[in-house]
């Protein structure tokens, strides 16, 4: 990965507070329900899952308490310590195990085609090699397992900096940017789409990809104070669950999620 590991160590209170205000909520309810309506497996069995790239264990602490077995791959000390924090907190800790590792060049144990599902939030805009960071990330999963990716949406970039920053001149010099400056980890990302993703997982062997939108609304609402609001968040939280896979709302959301099965024959 480009990014440099401490630079996620020293961000961990700003990345907590994200993580706890509306917006980090709903991000992590849609993943999740986006998930859940993928994993079908007969009579509620209990999956081995593997979060690549998973941070302080947001995503798979909730899948740990599901019952699922969750391993947190990272490259960042600090944030493995906040997963395995956040995991005892939840009880979850035996369903929980955290690697420390660079996500492109995974441990041979874990490459072994042994888990149901693999999850790849929030990495692709750190990387240089899409291709081959998604082949990295594929190999882990069991033929016909679930893979989950996340990425910021490029094409929500001209929007968000019109509406949120009211500058026209610079929306429309994003237009043409694929580039996003991070201040909360100090990092330079790379913005990806959908549609240009898609068809690199297809190449790679995945097939039933769908895409979702998410915070395809909670972004272009400017009054952030009023997020805080339960019943107001409730009502966007309804809002964001209902249009995260319905047309045009994903093509402009914040995020993009694409979950897809690996082909048996892959």
């Amino acid at each position: 990965m480009s990014a440099d590991p401490e630079k996620f160590n020293t961000a961990m209170t700003t990345w907590k507070e994200w993580q706890e205000a509306p917006w980090g909520r709903i991000r992590y309810t849609l993943a999740e329900a986006n998930l859940m309506r993928r994993l079908d497996a007969p009579g509620g069995g209990l999956l081995r899952i593997l979060d690549l790239a998973g941070g302080d264990g947001g995503d798979a602490v909730r899948l740990a308490a599901r019952g699922h077995h969750v391993t947190v791959v990272d490259h960042a000390p600090a944030m493995l310590a906040a997963a395995e924090t956040r995991a005892a907190a939840s009880g979850v800790t035996e369903r929980l195990t955290c690697l420390q590792a660079d996500v492109t060049a995974l441990p041979a144990d874990i490459t072994t085609g042994e888990f149901d599902v693999v999850m790849c939030h929030n990495l692709l805009q750190y990387v240089d090699d899409v291709p081959g960071t998604l082949a990295t990330a594929l190999t882990p999963l069991k033929n016909g397992g679930l893979f989950s990716l996340m990425a910021i949406n490029r094409h929500s970039a001209p929007l968000n900096i019109a509406v949120r920053k009211m500058d026209p001149a610079a929306a429309l010099a994003a237009l043409d940017s694929d580039r996003l400056r991070n201040e909360m980890f100090d990092s330079e990302l790379t913005l990806h789409t959908a549609e240009e993703v898609i068809p690199v997982l297809e190449d790679l062997g995945c097939h039933d990809v769908r895409h979702h939108g998410i915070r395809s609304f909670c972004d272009y609402i400017t009054d952030d104070a009023r997020k805080y609001d339960q019943a107001y968040y409730d009502d966007l939280e309804r809002l964001e669950l209902a249009t995260t896979d319905r047309a045009p709302y994903m093509h402009t959301a914040r995020l993009f999620q694409l979950t897809a099965r690996k082909r048996t024959d892959s």
